[in-house]
Order: structure tokens, then C-alpha cells, then sequence
């Protein structure tokens, strides 16, 4: 016998249930003579059963109990068979199996919870990832844009290319101008300025019939071409200072930076 399965069966509850036939009594009661197992798997049964019933138990009133006694006394005499702690083992293996499946029920409802919980957070950090990824493409998309439009630029001949040179304010400064005659755009390329002051900002000049016009200020930390106020006369000279923030109607000329010359068109 597989006493295992035999204990999975529920036989031995019903046996002390007594919800057995008699042949099926005589049957338990004969496995549990031959197997030592089955009698101490009965045992903990009715222990547990007992402790339950005791746990439970109701204390009767006084004229009850006599009233009981009193009944039984009169009674004729018969063999009792007592089904209290067959009934009280049935209901207690009743209520641990309701208490182990809602233990069960709420390991796999908290384990799946985890796991939602877990996928959640991997959704979130892949539509993070993919916003990243897409800003990313759409910062290369425009930086691939903006040299696109620096080449063309450069290599329009309508442009007229002016460079200019550090000047003894700063020596090492270097910056150039596209300029085209047909447009009048501007724009303008910095190679090396240095970093200013937040109170101060750069600002270009071009010189027109010996005057100078303002072409607009502009921040020293620029890449590639910046697009200035257009100059609609031919200019001779292009030059950079340094003004207060904002940019002045006229140039400080004490704070020339970078200055060149437009070559003959």
C-alpha cells in the first residue's frame, strides 16, 4: 500500500467524521492495524480536532447541564457513540483547508503582483530607452540639418568669405563672415573667442560708407553658422567687440576683438 496516497484520499477524516459505511469502517480500522503510519497520521487528527473543539467550546448554563444529566440518568441503558470529535475533526480539516487556500490565493496573487509590478517598471525603462533614442535621433537629425546648410553656405559663391583676425586685445581670436551680395545675408562662423562674463556679450559690426552697422550680438559657446542681421550695402569691414548684454547702438572700439577686411567684389 502507498501510504501516501492512501492518507490523501481523505479516508481517515471520514473514518473519524464518521461518515463511513460500516464495511468501510471495518476496512480502516484493519489498515490501521497493519500500519503503524496510518494510526499516528488518526492520532494527530484527533489531537488537532480535540484542541479545536476545546479552543471552541461553549461553557452550558447550570439548568442546562442539570437538565442533561437528568435526561440521561432516566434514560435506558445503551452504547453511546460519541460523533462530537468525528464532527469537530471534520470541520477543523474544513477550515484548514480554506485557510490554505487563501494562503495559497494570496502567495499567487502577491507573486503575481511582483511580477506585474516588475514588468511595469521595464516597461517604463524601455519607453524611457525609446524616448532617449528618439530625442537622440533628433538632435543628430538637426545637427546633420544645420551642417547641411553650413556646406551650402560655404560653398555658395554668391557668399563672400571674410576673415577676421585677433586684433592686440586678443592676439589668438579668430572668427570669419559669410556675406552674400545678392541676399545681404550674413552669417557668421567663430573659430576662437574667449568666454565672457554673463553681464557682457559679443557683437558684429559691419562698416558701411565709413560707418559701423549693427549686425547683431551673439554668445561666445557657438557651433557652426550663426545667422546675423542682414547687410544691405556692401560692407569694407567686418569686426567683433564686446558689449554689455543686450548690444549698444555703437561700437566700444577699445574692445575690438576680431576685425577683416571685405575683398573687392
Amino acid at each position: 500500500m502507498n501510504i501516501k496516497e492512501y492518507i490523501s484520499t481523505g479516508v481517515l477524516e471520514a473514518y473519524a467524521c464518521g461518515q463511513l459505511s460500516q464495511d468501510e469502517i471495518n476496512e480502516v480500522e484493519k489498515n490501521l492495524a497493519l500500519y503503524s503510519e496510518l494510526s499516528k497520521e488518526l492520532s494527530i487528527i484527533e489531537e488537532t480536532n480535540a484542541a479545536l473543539a476545546q479552543h471552541f467550546a461553549i461553557t452550558p448554563r447550570a439548568r442546562v447541564k442539570e437538565k442533561l444529566f437528568t435526561q440521561i440518568n432516566n434514560a435506558p441503558a445503551s452504547k453511546i457513540i460519541s460523533l462530537a470529535s468525528h464532527s469537530t475533526k471534520y470541520w477543523r480539516y474544513a477550515t484548514a483547508a480554506s485557510i490554505a487556500f487563501a494562503m495559497l490565493s494570496s502567495y499567487l496573487a502577491f507573486n503575481y503582483w511582483s511580477r506585474w509590478k516588475q514588468s511595469e517598471t521595464t516597461l517604463v525603462s524601455l519607453i524611457s530607452k525609446n524616448q532617449q533614442i528618439a530625442q537622440d535621433y533628433n538632435t543628430v537629425n538637426q545637427r546633420l540639418d544645420l551642417m547641411e546648410l553650413d556646406f551650402k553656405i560655404a560653398s555658395n559663391p554668391d557668399f563672400a568669405r571674410v576673415v577676421m583676425k585677433g586684433t592686440p586685445n586678443a592676439p589668438q581670436a579668430l572668427a570669419s563672415v559669410y556675406w552674400n551680395s545678392a541676399s545681404k545675408e550674413v552669417y557668421l562662423n567663430i573659430q576662437n573667442l574667449k568666454q565672457l562674463s554673463k553681464e557682457n556679450q559679443y557683437q558684429l559690426w559691419a562698416i558701411i560708407d565709413g560707418k559701423p552697422v549693427d549686425c547683431g550680438i551673439f554668445d561666445w559657446q557657438l557651433a557652426g553658422l550663426l545667422k546675423m542681421k542682414n547687410a544691405y550695402k556692401i560692407p569694407t569691414t567686418f569686426a567683433v567687440t564686446i558689449e554689455a548684454r543686450g548690444g549698444k547702438p555703437s561700437p566700444t572700439l577699445e574692445t575690438i576683438q576680431v576685425a577683416g577686411n571685405m575683398l573687392t567684389i
